[in-house]
C-alpha cells in the first residue's frame, strides 16, 4: 500500500503499520507535503523501492529468528538513512549498519519501562497478587514499605534516569553503575564503585544496560554471590545480560529472594523451562516497552529526525555499535 502527497520530495520505505505512517504524513503535511511513504513488510529489508532514501525499520532478530549473516543483493539500495523504532540495536544483523546512517528511538519507552519496574517493586513488597482474598478465611500480612529501600540500577541511560527520578520521589535511595565515567544527571543518585558493591547494597536491582560482547553474562555466579540477601532482581533490558543457570542457583540456594524477568535468552524460552514455573520468578513476554502510546512516542522521535534530515541538520540518536544503542 502506498500513501502519498503531491509534489514528491522524499520517499520513505516504512515497516510500520498504516496508522503510524498516516499520522506521520499528517504531521509533515504543512511543512513537507511532497513526502511519500511506501509500506514494506517487516523483517529483512530486501527488494526496497530503488527511489526510497529512508527506511523506518522494525526489529528483525526476534522470537528465535536470525537474519542471514550476509545482506540481500543490492544492499543498501538507495538508502541514505535508516531510522529504527527500537532503542537497542542487538536485534539487527551487523550488515544493516554498513554503508548507511542509522538512528534509534532511544528514550521512546523510558517512562513506560520505569513504571513497569515500579509496578514489580510494589508487587514484590506488597505481596501482590498473593494477598487477594477469595473467602472469609482472612490472614493479615505485614507489607514492606518502599520508602527507605535502595534501588540499584545497572546502566544509566534514558530508562535509568527516568526510573531514578521516580524512585527518589518515592523516598528510595538510588545507586547506579554505568559505562560512562560522567556523573549521573539526576541529583541525589549515588554511584557504585563496581558491580559487586551495586549488588551488595540494593534491595531491588534493575538491569537496564545494553547487550554488547562486553556485557553478555555480566551478571554471573560471582556477581550474584555478592548480592544483598533477599535481593529482588528485575531485568527489563536483555536476557543475555544474565547467566540464567547462575540465576536459578542463586534463587534456589541464596542469596536472591526473587526475580522479575521481562526478557530471557532465548525468547521465548522453550516449553518446560524452569523459569516458567519457579516459585520465585515472575516472567513476562518482553512487553515492558509496549504501551498504548508507543506509536506516539516513537513517532515524535521519527518526526524530529525527519525534519532534521529534510533540513540537512544533524540527526539525533545515532546508533553506536560499540555502546549497543
Amino acid at each position: 500500500m502506498s500513501i502519498s502527497r503531491p509534489q514528491q520530495k522524499l520517499i520513505i520505505a516504512s515497516q510500520m503499520d498504516t496508522s503510524f505512517n498516516q499520522a506521520l504524513l499528517e504531521r509533515l503535511a504543512q511543512t513537507h507535503p511532497g513526502v511519500e511513504v511506501i509500506e514494506v513488510p517487516p523483517g529483512v529489508p530486501s527488494d526496497l523501492p530503488p527511489q526510497a532514501s529512508v527506511l523506518i525499520g522494525r526489529p528483525i532478530n526476534v522470537r528465535g529468528y536470525q537474519a542471514p549473516e550476509t545482506p540481500p543483493p543490492g544492499w543498501p539500495y538507495g538508502l541514505r538513512w535508516i531510522q529504527l523504532v527500537s532503542s537497542g540495536i542487538d536485534f539487527y544483523p551487523s550488515w544493516l549498519f554498513e554503508g548507511v546512517t542509522v538512528t534509534t528511538a532511544r528514550g521512546s519507552a523510558s517512562d513506560p519501562i520505569a513504571e513497569f519496574v515500579l509496578a514489580h517493586i510494589f508487587a514484590y513488597n506488597k505481596h501482590l497478587p498473593d494477598i487477594w482474598t477469595r473467602d472469609a478465611d482472612w490472614h493479615f500480612t505485614a507489607l514492606t514499605p518502599v520508602k527507605g529501600q535502595t534501588l540499584g540500577i545497572l546502566g544509566f541511560g534514558a530508562i535509568g534516569s527516568s526510573l531514578a527520578q521516580k524512585a527518589l520521589a518515592l523516598g528510595m535511595q538510588v545507586i547506579v553503575l554505568r559505562q560512562s565515567d560522567a556523573p549521573p544527571e539526576v541529583e541525589g543518585v549515588q554511584v557504585a564503585r563496581d558491580i559487586h558493591e551495586l549488588f551488595a547494597h540494593a534491595d531491588h536491582l534493575v538491569l537496564a544496560a545494553p547487550l554488547t560482547p562486553a556485557t553478555r553474562h555480566i551478571v554471573n555466579a560471582q556477581v550474584l554471590a555478592s548480592a544483598k540477601p533477599g535481593l529482588h532482581l528485575i531485568n527489563i533490558a536483555r536476557g543475555g545480560l544474565l547467566d540464567q543457570d547462575a540465576l536459578l542457583d542463586a534463587l534456589d540456594n541464596g542469596p536472591l529472594g526473587f526475580a522479575s524477568l521481562d526478557v530471557t535468552e532465548p525468547e521465548p524460552l522453550p516449553n518446560g523451562h524452569r523459569l516458567y514455573s519457579h516459585p520465585k520468578v515472575r516472567l513476562s513476554p518482553h512487553t515492558s516497552a509496549i504501551s498504548t502510546r508507543s506509536n506516539e512516542a516513537i513517532g515524535a522521535i521519527v518526526l524530529d529526525n525527519l525534519e532534521r534530515f529534510l533540513n540537512e541538520q544533524p540527526l539525533v540518536n545515532l546508533a553506536d555499535r560499540s555502546r549497543g544503542y
